[in-house]
This record gives structure tokens, sequence and C-alpha cells, in this order.
């Protein structure tokens, strides 16, 4: 126990050292757990022994959480929806990277079985890695980032089919000997689960071939009605305890058992907690599991990579550096050129592609499941094993200096990467609104519903299509580009409004309507003073700051009730804006975009004069309302 403690008590205060200092470099939370197991694994030689060999199933429980909670995002119809992905994208992936490696091992002497079962190993890639960073870096919604998933998803089934075929690939052996060998892949479910298991694996192992079929569709089967239709019964039952930790036991239950139930009837735990996910994915108390389980599962995942770091055994690597780290960059060079052809053929594009690319050219934690597997089923050779897994965790460890390289190829493209063609405008109209965002929305449908016609532009495709849906005609385009600004009728058009997201297009806007156009007026979208001053210099007539209205009028409500009238209140919020829009025109007067703010004496004290006067002005206001009869608040009486 104290041995235990003693490791637990390291790999935390690695992770909680190495992680922080990972992220802040940019480098990304993985890389940091991995390189902190390097260091208290091979290097220091911390860690180690049948305690680390503990620890390291429970940090493999944490993929199982992981892969739970996927399924709880996962909808049964948005994997109908998915399935030309999930068979086409993911699987020939699969297909395709088997055969080329099996090829390769094959042109190196290997016989075709093992061959085969290395292809298999290095066909999957690293679903724990690949989504944390992923969701790290904001990248999931992205075409690459769905496309990824969905083979990734691919691959986490496919293991199962591949653990059933495995041992196809030895010498023909009785039932009994392969659920013998089978149980050294259980050893940790048979020490939780002890005579139990042994009983259940026994009872399986003296079934005939269908019978063992039929009690692993039992299983499976059970995982669904459970889903279905115990999940809301246990629920009811430990809401009546009223304490919170019932719920995170009842979550941790149904993982655990599910996971347990799996590894009786010898399937994959991690695909049994994704099937029982996605069936409680339309259930009321899908966000209650996600709140119970996501701390677990950050924590166990973390110790999952550190495990793998301190796994790494350096004497095999010192032995052949030059051969593993070569069998490594191939496997990462073989997988990222049939997913970039791939990618291509589905129709991914620019930044979308490098990043499936990139993203999937590893291997994969579930590889150390099959070369766990094949090492028992006599499939590897002796001594392939260590290899196989040395090589799966250099490509794992690799991974973030992948997305890195996506990172810096992602900057590049920015201004390389060939744009999509602007709509041709056919129509035009007296006024212009560049920026359809929720500012620009709210102006449009005020003017289009007052009688006026207007020409919509945004550079955001996604933004235009949805107002067509809604019957509102767009363009797509860069509105800041002066042949799209003619094509829209910038020569006839009376009213300009600026209301792009990015304030420096909304400045470079400003000015080169003003140069065309020196008596057209223009209304443009601030995000703050500064910019204000900018828009004011560049010759904006109009200057609306985005939250400047919606603060005042909550202002308003706040003076309503800390004792004002209605009327005190409006007048004080009149007030308010005639002072501050005179404040700002005196203020945009002395700013010198060459100065800092905080360096500018003149503007500095300017600024503290008029909100001196201000004050002055509101409370000489309010006392002479006060003198005067107060106004009774509409809806208190006559």
């Amino acid at each position: 126990m104290a041995g235990f403690l003693f490791q637990a008590t390291v790999f935390l205060l690695a992770m909680v050292i190495a992680v922080p200092l990972a992220a802040r470099l940019g480098f990304g939370s993985v890389l940091g757990y991995l390189a902190a197991g390097i260091v208290i694994g091979p290097v220091l030689g911390l860690v180690g022994g049948h305690e680390t060999a503990e620890l390291q199933h429970v940090a493999e429980f944490g993929v199982v959480m992981m892969l739970f909670l996927i399924g709880l995002e996962l909808e049964p119809r948005a994997l109908w929806d998915m399935r030309h992905r999930l068979l086409g994208l993911g699987g020939l992936q699969i297909v395709l990277t088997t055969l080329a490696v099996m090829l390769v091992a094959v042109w190196l002497g290997q016989v075709w079985t093992v061959a085969l079962a290395v292809g298999m190993i290095f066909a999957l890639s690293s679903t724990a890695i690949v989504l944390q960073t992923l969701n790290e870096k904001g990248l999931m919604q992205t075409g690459g980032g769905r496309s990824a998933f969905s083979v990734l998803l691919t691959q986490d089934i496919a293991v199962i089919p591949m653990l059933a075929f495995l041992p196809l690939l030895t010498l023909p052996r009785t039932v009994e000997q392969v659920f013998d060998a089978s149980r050294g892949r259980s050893a940790a479910a048979a020490e939780l689960g002890g005579g139990a298991h042994e009983a259940a694996q026994n009872f399986i192992a003296g079934l005939p071939g269908w019978g063992a079929t039929l009690v692993t569709i039992a299983a499976v089967g059970a995982i669904i009605l459970a889903g279905a239709y115990l999940t809301r019964p246990m629920f009811r039952f430990i809401h009546t305890a009223r304490l919170r930790e019932m719920y995170t036991a009842l979550a941790l239950l149904i993982v655990v058992g599910i996971s347990f139930l799996m590894m009786l009837v010898g399937l994959s735990p991690a695909l049994g907690a994704f099937l029982a996910g996605v069936v409680l994915a339309n259930s009321e108390f899908r966000h209650e599991l996600e709140s119970d389980l996501a701390p677990f599962k950050g924590l166990l995942l973390g110790l999952f990579f550190i495990t793998v770091g301190a796994g790494i055994n350096f004497t095999v690597l010192t032995g052949a550096p030059v051969t593993i780290l070569g069998m490594a960059l191939a496997v990462i060079l073989a997988k990222g050129m049939i997913l970039y052809i791939l990618g291509r053929a589905f129709a991914l594009r620019g930044r979308d592609l490098w990043l499936f690319t990139l993203s999937l050219a590893q291997a994969g934690e579930f590889g150390f499941v099959l070369v766990a597997f094949s090492d028992q089923q006599n499939v590897l050779p002796r001594g392939m094993g260590e290899v196989l897994l040395l090589v799966i965790a250099l490509t794992m460890l690799i991974t973030p200096l992948l997305f890195l390289a996506y990172e810096w190829l992602s900057r590049r493209m920015q201004d390389t990467s060939e744009p999509q063609e602007p709509d041709e405008i056919d129509s035009k109209g007296p006024v212009i609104i560049a920026g359809i965002g929720r500012f620009g929305q709210v102006v449009n449908r005020l003017v289009r519903s007052s009688g006026f016609e207007t020409v919509v532009l945004d550079h955001d495709l996604g933004a235009i299509q949805q107002m067509r849906r809604f019957g509102v005609k767009g363009f797509f385009g860069d509105p800041t580009r002066p042949d799209l600004l003619h094509a829209a009728g910038l020569e006839q058009a009376r009213v300009l409004v600026a209301a792009l997201d990015n304030p420096d297009a909304c400045v470079r806007l400003v000015s080169f309507a003003r140069r065309e156009r020196p008596d057209l007026h223009i209304v443009a979208r601030a995000r703050d003073r500064t910019h204000v001053f900018r828009l004011y210099q560049a010759g904006a007539n109009d200057i609306v700051r985005e939250m400047f209205d919606s603060s005042l009028r909550a202002g308003r409500y706040v003076l309503e009730n800390v004792g004002l009238s209605e009327y005190e209140a409006a007048e004080a919020e009149r007030t308010f804006y005639h002072h501050d829009r005179e404040s700002v025109r005196e203020l945009a007067a002395l700013w010198d975009p060459n100065v800092p703010t905080l360096e500018n004496a003149a503007y500095i004290s300017r600024a503290r004069e008029l909100e001196a006067e201000l004050e002055t002005m509101l409370l000489s206001q309010l006392e002479d309302q006060s003198a005067a009869p107060r106004l009774k608040p509409s809806g208190q009486g006559g």
C-alpha cells in the first residue's frame, strides 16, 4: 500500500508540474503528460514495478470513460447520418492502412499472418490524444475535426472484429485454450471479480461456438435494454436520498458494470461503454452523467498518458535506435499519405485536409490492447510485441508535434489559400449593409421592415446561407473589396452600414468608402472607445458602440430599482447619453494612434474633467427633480 501511494504521489506531482508548463509553452496537455511520464519513468526511475502496472489498469479506464461520454454526445440518428463517413472514410482508412503496412511487412520478410496483425495494429489512431487535443484547440467543429472524429469512431468500433479475428491467425487450438489465453488479457478484471469472473469464463469456454456467440449478443442486448428501461427507475430511486454523491456513484456504476460485463464475454469494455453512451444519448439524465464523469475522465486520461510515457522501454530503443525511430516515422508517413489521399477524395481542402492528415497519423492506445492480445494468442514472434509497443508509444509522443506543424501550416495558408469566389451581385439598393452578424441582422430587419431595399454583404458563407433559408437575400464576398462594393452600388447608395466583426476590416471599409464617396452617410459599428476614435478619423458619420445602448438600458433598470422613478431614471439615461456622445467627440480630437492612451497626458486630463462634469450634471439634475413633485411610476395608481 505504501509503495502504491508513493507512486500515485509521484504521478500526480509530475502531472501538476509538467502539464501547466507544457500548456503555457503552447505544446498542449498531452505532450505534458507524456513528457512527465518519461521523466519519472525511464529518466529518473521513480516509478515502475507491480504498483505501476496496477495504476496503469486504473488509467486505462479513462479511455473507457471517454468513449462513454462520446457516446452520450451521439444519438442513434446522428450515427445513421454519419454512416457514409463511418463506412466510407473510416472503413477505407482502416483497410488501406492495414494493407499498406502488411505489404511492407511481407516485403521485409514477415509471414503474411504476422504482417496482417501488424497492419491492423498500426491502422488504429489515438482516440484519447486526438479528441483531447481537438477539444483543447477548438478544432472539433471544423470540417477536418469532424472527419477525424468519424474515422476515430470507426476505428474504435473496428477493434472488436479485430480482436475476434486475431486468434484465426494462429495455429488451430481448442476453445478452452483460446479462453485460457484471453484470461491474461483480463487479469485486472479477474482480480476484481474473483471466482465469479473465472466461473463465467469457464462456463463460456465450455459452450460450443454458436453458444459463445449467443452469450455475446445477449450481453450487448442487456446493455441496450438496461439503458432504455432501467436507467430512469434507478435515477428516481437515488433521487429520494437527496445526496449529490449518489448520482456520481450511479454514473460510475453504469460505466464500471458495463465494462466488467464486456470483459466477461471477451469483448472490449470501451465498446460496451460507447454503446451504453449512445443508448443514453436521448435520456434526460445525459447532462447529469456528463457532469458527474467529466472530472474522472480528465484525471484518468491524464494518468493514462503518463503511464504511456513511463512505459517507454529505452533499453530496447537504445539497442536499435535507428530502426525503431525509422519504424515510427515510417508509420506516420505511410498513414499520413493514405489520410491525405482519402481526405482529398472526400472533398477536404486547405486547413481541414491538413488537420485530418496530421491528427490521425499516429498509432493508438488500442494498439497496446491488440499487441498484448496478439502475444497471448502467439500471433507475433517472440520479442516483436515489445518493439511494436515502443513504436506505438513513440508515434503518440510525436503527435503533439504534428498538431504544432498543423498550426504552422494553417498560419501560412491564411494568405495563400485560394478563396471561394464571391457571389455575382444582381441587385442594388439605397442601403448597403456590410456584415450580417447579430448587429447587422437587427439593422437589416428594421430597415427592410420599414420598406427600404438593402444589399447585404458578408464574408461568412454560412451566415449568408442561413439568411437565405429565412428568405432574406444576401451576397457572399469580402465587403472590403473595392470591386464588390462597386458591384453592390456604392456609387448610388445613400447609406453604408459597416457592421463587420473585425475592427481593422471595419476601419478599412469606412476609409475606402469615404474616399470614394465624400457625400455618403456611413453608420459604423464600434467594438470599444478606441475603435470609435479610429472610425471617427476614418470618416464615419454615426458610430455605434455595440454594447453602449444595451448597457444604458440596463443602467436605467438599475436606477429604477434603487429608488429613482421611471422618469428620473430615463432623464439620467438621456443626460448620460448626450454627455457621452459629446465627450467622445472631444476625446477623439485628442486621441493619437501613435501614442499609448495611458501616456497621453492631454487625453487623460480631459477625460477626468469630463467624468467630473458628468457626475456634477447628474447630481444637480436629481436635486432639481427632487425639489419638484415626484412623478409616480406607471402602474401604481393615478
